[in-house]
């Protein structure tokens, strides 16, 4: 689902943000349910389907303010969080096909023209994850070992080289140590797999984000039946000790499995590849 349509820009003060797409079945959300910039959100039902949007104004949404705005972290993260939200309350209520964060149209016309043109797509993936979730975990391993144990002979030597050969196994067991700590990575996310529907592995986070020293061995994600997913926490219970440290997250929207990604054209000119 990566087509980069053309379209037309209007020139206008406002364009139309879009969460998620879902089955027409009927749902209702909450009537103060806000999105990102605190706007409210509505549905759009159209072709036996239903697009969350929100109106959001272009001095902010327009294709400069989000150039500008997408290298402001903490906009970032306050826009991410609430397009999460609104996702998460549409999800609670009916399969959801989540959209990429900061997908703007120019108008509800465009919206109707998506779901009429990706309808049978939509529909696939919404069939796929019909009472499905996705759950998400990360591994770690402490990469920090003890010292080698300084023999006799080593003791003998002059410090310098002493020191060189302390180096050189210190080296040799941190190497040990991340290959055996990935062959543990790859172990855990076999198992996990053979619980899921699917699965999928994302790159591994650096520190900063992830927000610990210890290593990433796996950063997963995995689509799982609802009657399993007690099942699926017991099997990542189980997966944890001998110096790994498993992290459960979840359940989630799918987004790993059925995220929708277009680059329509911004509203105001220009596309989206920047977003």
């Amino acid at each position: 689902m990566s087509e980069q349509p053309k379209w037309t820009s209007v020139m206008n003060d406002a364009g139309t943000y879009l969460y998620a797409v879902t089955r027409d079945e009927g749902v209702t959300l909450p009537e103060d349910l806000k999105g990102v910039a605190g706007e409210g959100v509505r549905a759009i039902t159209h072709a036996g389907l239903v697009a969350y949007v929100s109106t959001v104004p272009l001095d902010r949404f327009g294709e400069e303010p989000l150039r500008r705005s997408m290298e402001d972290l903490d906009w970032l993260g306050e826009t991410a969080r609430a397009h999460h939200r609104v996702v998460e309350a549409v999800a609670r209520t009916t399969p959801t096909a989540p959209v990429r964060l900061v997908t703007v149209y120019s108008g509800e016309d465009q919206i109707r023209e998506l779901l009429d043109r990706r309808h049978d797509d939509f529909a696939e993936t919404l069939g796929r994850i019909a009472d499905r979730q996705e759950w998400g975990v990360k591994a770690y391993v402490d990469p920090a070992a003890p010292p080698p144990a300084e023999t006799g002979a080593e003791s003998a030597t002059s410090p310098g080289l002493a020191y060189l050969k302390k180096r050189q196994a210190s080296l040799r067991s941190r190497e040990e140590t991340w290959r055996q700590a990935a062959a543990r990575g790859e172990h855990i996310h076999d198992v996990l797999k053979s619980v899921a529907v699917a699965s999928q592995r994302h790159r591994p986070q650096d520190p900063q984000l992830s927000g610990r020293a210890e290593w990433m061995i796996l950063n997963g994600a995995y689509l799982v039946d609802l009657d399993r997913g007690a099942e699926f926490a017991r099997v990542v219970d189980g997966l944890r000790g001998e110096g790994i440290d498993v992290e459960l997250t979840g359940p989630w929207a799918p987004y790993s499995f059925a995220a929708f990604a277009e680059t329509p054209e911004r509203p105001g000119g220009g596309t989206g590849d920047d977003a």
